[in-house]
């Protein structure tokens, strides 16, 4: 199943989509829900990010190549992480597929990073890695925009990864998706850029869960964002970024340069 959140001209909602169709519900997927009569189509409605998540997570270095790109533009030794580790972005960064993501007038080096996104289901804490996937809801995809001479430069990423319209999100979260088997492939402007296996993290989905709910409660809608793997272009105003995950979808944005 695929579910969306959209706006039509009688508001906000959550739907069910049927090939090309939107079906609307009643309620939400996190909580009692009754699908309606009342159809509509994708044309006719503005796409939402799919969830606004109480708690905004994201993985750290967790596919190797990405993390040996890193430390090799730093000039250090490539040190793969020893656990899942996690870390937080911000809501006011998130927009929808097909929003544009503005780049800063002072903004440099600004470059994708296409990753899939957990999202929960399903309140929980002191999951095993064997149960950790019971609260996972669905999947989406994610574009954790990145300011590297920001990133390298602040002593927080408050800006490098925060700043408004740099966490596109979407189109849907989808149920039966599995990641197994999947690929992650980007590109700009039509022209392939990067593509690895969707699911050659250094640690799982199962592995993260079970880690993070060691000391926190995950909260129906919190999402966590699984981390990248090779290296972005320099990006520039008019670009249009593509983020396809096999069996899952595509989430597509441009960028504008700020003036």
């Amino acid at each position: 199943m695929r579910w969306i959140r959209y706006t039509d001209q009688t508001g906000t909602h959550y739907g069910q989509l049927e090939g090309e169709r939107v079906r609307r519900v009643d309620g939400t997927p996190f909580d009692a829900w009754t699908a309606t009569d009342e159809l509509t189509t994708l044309d006719r409605v503005r796409l939402e990010v799919p969830v606004v998540p109480r708690t905004f997570y994201c993985a750290g270095l967790n596919y190797a190549a990405h993390a040996i790109e890193a430390a090799r533009k730093q000039g250090q030794e490539p040190r793969l992480p020893k656990h899942a580790d996690i870390g937080y972005r911000a809501n006011n960064a998130l927009v929808a597929h097909g929003d544009n993501v503005i780049i800063p007038a002072d903004a440099r080096t600004v470059h994708y990073e296409g990753e899939l996104v957990v999202v929960i289901g399903k309140q929980a804490r002191h999951l095993a890695p064997e149960q950790a996937l019971d609260c996972v809801l669905g999947y989406t995809i994610g574009n954790d925009v990145s300011e590297r001479n920001w990133q390298r430069s602040d002593r927080t990423f408050w800006r490098a990864k925060n700043t408004d319209t740099f966490k596109p999100m979407g189109p849907w979260i989808d149920t039966g998706f599995d990641p197994a088997h999947a690929r992650t492939r980007v590109s700009v402007n039509g022209v392939p850029k990067t593509e690895f296996p969707t699911g050659a993290m250094i640690y799982d989905v199962q592995t993260f869960i079970s880690a993070m709910s060691r000391y926190l409660t995950l909260w129906p809608g919190d999402v966590i964002w699984m981390g990248t793997d090779g290296a972005s272009p320099d990006l520039r105003g008019g670009d249009v970024v593509e983020i396809e995950i096999t069996g899952l979808g595509t989430l597509r944005n441009t960028f504008v340069q700020e003036q």
